[in-house]
């Protein structure tokens, strides 16, 4: 049985609460969505189950890349507008819920998407007449579902953020039943990237004591759940608290990231490599947590004390063995990542919103060894 929480948006939760997407349509005011996944989900039981729940003329669009990019949201935006689409639904992971925001800002608002993005003036652009989105997740990691945030690779290489409170989700279904078939690989990264936002929140240096408090139990419940959910994929506790886990990172995020987003960012807009976003957080969390070590009070104690590690733990290197363990690669060069791209990506990291609240803020000569840190796998 589902339950409701209302914390920034609402959210159904629960074994089975994707049953409730017929009455949140209702809720929302939608009656001609149009349905936001990818390639591989529109294929599943679970597309025809929720097609079922729907209109009949219901569209669907099922080109979402694995990083989001502008052209995918133009694709969609005349799809929803074609079918006179009043509403999205996105089902999946962060890339869709992502595109659904993109597009449900450009369905409502006139201008380029470059316009809407945060680090160009776009908060203030962006109104409460954003069209309606529910997010359903099929992932535990990036919390989208209920973020303020998008992230869109525009045409011109950049990876942009549009942020605002208008683009949270108005309804979010949490269903742990619909991660049960998530891979173990997909599930590692999914719930590195879940533990990266409650760990890059929880250090960021604006005060709000509420998503700090959320922040550090995500990130319990990540170090106890995840290698759980990855041994035993169908272990329906585990994946019921990395949902939640993801939940929290994504409630967090009114408090700020930190410099392992900033440098993933960038390296996810390198359309010809595809790089997945949590697995990137993953292999430069590392680097970062050493780069601030002694730049955040007594909050790395917090931290130990709060994922289970003994005092005086390496923070770092106990990052490196979990990812080790869930099978995760050791550095950016085992990803793909070649040299050539770094300067381009340092660049990228100092002006990317993220960089602003991370708690040591980062030089061009810091950043650019954060990266070969990172690519080498050794500390920075």
């Amino acid at each position: 049985m589902a339950s409701t929480i209302t914390y920034l948006t609402t959210v159904q939760f629960g074994a089975g609460a994707i049953a409730t997407l017929p009455d949140e349509l209702v809720a929302v005011g939608m009656n001609r969505p149009c349905i936001v996944t990818d390639a591989v989900l529109a294929t599943l039981p679970l597309m025809a189950r929720i097609r079922e729940m729907l209109p009949a003329d219901t569209v669907l669009f099922e080109d979402t890349p694995s990083n989001p990019t502008e052209a995918a949201v133009d694709a969609c935006l005349a799809l929803y507008r074609a079918a006179n689409c009043d509403g999205l639904i996105a089902v999946g992971g962060g890339s869709p819920i992502d595109l659904a925001k993109a597009v449900a800002v450009r369905a409502t608002h006139e201008g380029p998407l470059a316009d809407f993005a945060l680090i160009l003036g776009g908060l203030g652009r962006i109104t409460p007449a954003v069209a309606p989105v529910i997010a359903v997740p099929t992932t535990a990691g990036t919390g989208s579902e209920v973020g303020r945030g998008a992230l869109i690779t525009l045409n011109d290489g950049r990876k942009l953020a549009l942020i605002s409170p208008h683009i949270i989700p108005k309804r979010a279904i949490c269903d742990p039943e619909l991660t049960l078939d998530l891979p173990p690989r997909l599930t590692a990264a999914t719930g590195m990237d879940a533990l990266s936002h409650c760990i890059e929140t929880y250090l960021s240096p604006r005060f709000n004591p509420p998503a700090e408090a959320i922040a550090l139990d995500g990130a319990r419940r990540v170090m106890r759940f995840l290698p759980v959910a990855f041994a035993n994929g169908r272990d329906l506790e585990a994946r019921a608290e990395m949902m939640v886990a993801a939940l929290h990172g994504g409630l967090t995020f009114q408090k700020g990231l930190g410099a392992v987003h900033a440098m993933s960012h960038p390296l996810g807009g390198l359309k010809e490599l595809g790089l997945h976003h949590g697995t990137l957080n993953a292999v430069i969390l590392p680097a970062v947590l050493r780069f601030n070590e002694g730049h955040v009070g007594a909050k790395y104690d917090k931290l130990r004390e709060t994922m289970g590690l003994p005092p005086g733990t390496d923070l770092a290197g106990a990052i490196e063995d979990l990812n080790a363990r869930l099978g995760l690669p050791p550095s950016l060069r085992a990803m793909g990542v070649p040299e050539s791209v770094l300067p381009r990506m340092v660049e990228g990291a100092l002006v990317d919103h993220c960089a602003a609240t991370n708690p040591r803020q980062g030089s061009r000569a810091d950043y650019a060894a954060l990266y070969d840190a990172a690519m080498a796998g050794q500390p920075a």
